[in-house]
């Protein structure tokens, strides 16, 4: 098990589904689990949850029904312990989706791996997850870099907008995402826009 640790918006969605897209083909199943945070408030959002892992690494629907969140924990220690599977938790926020999801390794075949996307580092923690990785926010060059391409489609903004541009990094903190709204709010508008844009920010 590994996990993906940082703040919202810095971008740990992004890294596991480049490392899926990847790495996927090399497993007997595989599958991505997107914002189980939100899943999770929603009536039996742990069972849908258990029910899309099994019909995604199965690919049979019928042998994908748990019904309940007890019965899906043992369907899916049963069916799946000895494949070999790559699984993402997404936006993970609480140990019951853990132990409902993926409790130990030994769920799972041999070679198998579970990526665990969070902000939460003490849910890892607990969970005895065997490696960390913490994602940083972006330094000035790469955020530049990203904002540029992004607004200007060039690795630097154009002369009129560099004091501009300076101001949106700032604002944004290093943080991708936060970078990404603030281009889709200023992509192709007149300095003017930008001006009146940023002052609102």
């Amino acid at each position: 098990m590994v996990g993906i640790l940082g703040v919202g918006g810095i971008g740990k969605t992004t890294i596991a589904k480049a490392i899926y897209n990847l790495i996927a083909h090399q497993f007997e199943g595989s599958c991505f689990l997107t914002n189980i945070r939100e899943h999770y408030k929603q009536e039996f959002g742990l069972v849908q949850l258990q029910e899309t892992l099994l019909y995604e690494i199965l690919r049979y629907a019928r042998s994908s029904k748990v019904g309940d969140v007890d019965r899906g924990i043992n369907v899916i220690k049963h069916r799946l312990c000895s494949k070999r599977v790559l699984l993402i938790l997404d936006n993970v926020d609480h140990l019951s989706q853990l132990e409902a999801l993926a409790r130990n390794c030994d769920w799972f075949g041999l070679g198998s791996r579970i990526i665990i996307t969070t902000r939460n580092k003490s849910l890892l923690t607990n969970h005895e997850v065997n490696f960390t990785y913490q994602v940083k926010e972006m330094n000035h060059n790469e955020a530049l870099q990203l904002f540029s391409w992004d607004a200007f489609k060039r690795d630097k903004p154009t002369e009129e907008y560099v004091e501009l541009t300076e101001c949106a990094i700032h604002y944004a903190g290093g943080l991708p995402l936060a970078l990404m709204v603030l281009v889709s709010n200023l992509y192709g508008k007149s300095i003017i826009q930008w001006k009146s844009a940023l002052d609102k920010c």
